[in-house]
């Protein structure tokens, strides 16, 4: 398990629970009242620092490097049903944007999301994260695909923001992301959008519309970094906590400012420290959401994410 800066108490109290317990075990001697008062400890230690977490904690916490990825999801919620699907039909596949068909229980879904990678490797493979034009118009082309067989549209966020490189402004890149919001608003049939991990910029809202827009706990939703935003402001990077209180990008910020409709509970610590139940949460609340939209016709489901989406932010007419 690796730990973050502010869970460095954390860490140190492990390690002494599990010398101790160790201590005991070659010993054969009875620690158990030592254990039981260091894992005691371990658990207010916990609660306290979960409690008082910071916005950038929050950032922290979203970018864990054992925190549960789109791939993740989908496989232990789908399992085997779970068939992916390649391809935008004009330029090429792109590894950072996943997607295909899989079924929770027995109802199916179309499953869209952003991929990162787990070493050096991967992480070059799936480029960060980060999407390509190609890669929103295939989340596009599969959400068409959905409409047209009538199936609900489940899309996982978890990115940097889109490819900022010049090959990818060449080939449309604020076109695509733009065509797909388009598209999305008058899409006919439901769509679920979880925020996993990082929300950010124009590369989250390319696959971000939808009738319901769920946020993880430990998870943030921005049109940009604390860091970019730190670097503009203060011409440094060392400003990304102050960016981050300012720019109110948890979910419990954006719940207060109505931009999403629920925030979904994770384990305390992070949805790393008990994939299993966080599986779980996401796969139930997925059946929810969609249970309260599947007996809207076309028609008011259009209209009514047409009225969610008119009522943000200040304006006057």
């Amino acid at each position: 398990m690796e730990y973050l800066d502010f869970e460095l108490p954390i860490k140190d109290l492990q390690e002494q629970y599990e010398k101790a317990c160790q201590i005991g075990e070659d010993n054969d001697v009875d620690v158990t009242n030592t254990c039981e008062q260091i894992e005691l400890k371990l658990a207010e230690t916990k609660k306290e620092i979960y409690k008082n977490i910071t916005p950038w904690q929050r950032v922290q916490l979203s970018r864990h490097p054992n925190r549960p990825y789109t791939m993740d999801y989908i496989n232990a919620i789908c399992g085997d049903s779970f068939v992916e699907l390649h391809g935008d039909r004009g330029f090429k596949d792109d590894k950072a944007m996943v997607g295909g068909l899989g079924k929770i229980g027995d109802q199916s879904y179309m499953f869209i999301g952003q991929q990162k990678g787990y070493n050096t490797k991967t992480r070059q493979f799936r480029n960060f994260g980060m999407a390509n034009p190609e890669g929103y118009r295939k989340a596009l082309r599969l959400m068409k695909s959905a409409e047209k067989f009538k199936i609900p549209v489940v899309c996982l966020i978890d990115t940097p923001g889109a490819y900022p490189g010049l090959e990818a402004e060449e080939r449309g890149q604020g076109e695509a992301i733009a065509r797909n919001i388009l598209e999305m608003t008058r899409l006919k049939v439901p769509i679920i959008v979880l925020i996993i991990g990082e929300g950010a910029s124009g590369g989250a809202l390319g696959i971000g519309v939808g009738d319901r827009v769920l946020m993880l706990e430990n998870t943030w939703y921005s049109v940009i970094s604390p860091e970019s935003c730190s670097s503009i402001l203060w011409r440094s990077w060392e400003f990304k906590e102050q960016a981050a209180e300012a720019l109110k990008l948890t979910a419990t910020d954006m719940k207060k400012q109505k931009l999403i409709d629920v925030i979904v509970k994770e384990p305390l610590g992070g949805a790393h420290t008990n994939r299993a139940k966080t599986f779980t949460t996401v796969a139930n609340v997925i059946t929810k959401e969609y249970n309260q939209l599947k007996d809207l016709s076309p028609k008011d489901l259009v209209a009514q994410r047409m009225d969610k989406y008119s009522q943000m932010g200040v304006y006057n007419q």
